[in-house]
């Protein structure tokens, strides 16, 4: 019992932010056409609807289609099974660092389904201004970002201390 407490902000954000991301690339899939922008803030933020086969930016988009999936799946796999891996091995973490790990593991698991399911991530926070454009993203995406940033930020506030002779 105890240890469900310990993983419980865990499993939270991570149902909170798969629910989210699936919920909204649902509603762009079933309300958009593909490539339909719509303007919520003219010149700065739309909804577009895009299909990214690649990663972030668009990397490996130009590799086979079974070759980039089987690479993307077995990367999101890897990571989640480290995810994992750390969470049983290391039940006592700060719990921000239980918080990145799961924005990480939820948007690694959002991205996932889409390539499982279409074979591409459906992408749709669309942010630019005048001709400089930020490739277009999505829930699991940000998850993975803001992820990363409250790692780092652990990692920069409290560095792993070194053991002597090395």
């Amino acid at each position: 019992m105890a240890r469900l407490k310990d993983d419980l902000p865990f499993i939270l954000v991570v149902v909170s932010v798969l629910v989210l991301d699936q919920l909204t690339k649902f509603w762009i899939d079933e309300n958009l056409p593909l490539h339909t922008s719509i303007p919520i803030i003219p010149g700065f933020f739309h909804l577009t609807y895009i299909r990214n086969p690649g990663a972030a930016f668009g990397i490996l988009a130009q590799l086979s289609a079974p070759l980039r999936s089987l690479f993307f799946l077995t990367v999101a796999a890897a990571a989640l099974w480290l995810i994992l891996y750390y969470l049983h091995y290391y039940p006592r973490r700060p719990i921000i660092f239980t918080y990145s790990l799961a924005f990480i593991f939820a948007g690694a698991c959002g991205n996932m389904m889409d390539r499982i399911r279409l074979g591409e991530v459906i992408d749709f926070f669309d942010f630019f201004i005048g001709e400089a454009h930020w490739p277009a993203f999505n829930v699991a995406d940000a998850s993975i970002t803001v992820g990363a940033v409250l790692l780092f930020w652990i990692l920069v506030k409290n560095p792993p201390k070194r053991k002597a002779g090395f």
